[in-house]
């Protein structure tokens, strides 16, 4: 299984965003993920709302194939739009850093629209050459049913 090619690693106080050619990452830093489960221990109303939603998504790993866009607003917060009607909001203390993420993940979701457009069309050739083979099968049985001998047409 070839590995993941690593194109982006921004390291954030609060958490570190791996980017890789197929996958976003964002793994919580200590401090900041021991507040989140303390928070969430002392109160069990958020535990039992809150927490099994975090628990499903941190680590979080996003596929980018699920990603429809990807926004910068000014304060340096991204937003992922995902599939299925889920936003993902990531704040970064440096601007500098947020705008190299979301350009490089521009990159990254471009080519696999592109990939999955591709895909598509081929698709849709297949299924239409599928279709004509299926059609002239068709002619052709048609064709000899007519042409059958009188001592065929008896039985």
């Amino acid at each position: 299984m070839p590995r993941a090619v690593i194109v982006l690693e921004v390291k954030d106080p609060h958490f570190t965003i791996t980017l890789y050619d197929d996958l976003l990452r964002v793994d919580l830093k200590g401090s900041f993920k021991n507040d989140l489960e303390e928070a969430l221990e002392n109160k069990p109303v958020f535990k039992e709302t809150i927490g099994s939603v975090l628990g499903i998504f941190v680590p979080l790993h996003i596929r980018l194939t699920e990603v429809d866009s990807v926004n910068l607003d000014e304060t340096g917060k991204i937003k992922l739009s995902l599939s299925y009607h889920r936003n993902v909001v990531i704040p970064f203390e440096r601007k500098e850093d947020a705008e190299k993420l979301v350009e490089k993940l521009n990159q990254l979701i471009s080519r696999f629209e592109t990939e999955k457009i591709q895909e598509n069309k081929a698709k849709k050739k297949a299924k239409k050459e599928k279709i004509q083979e299926s059609k002239v099968r068709s002619r052709a049985k048609r064709k000899r049913y007519r042409k059958r001998s009188d001592a065929e047409r008896r039985v």
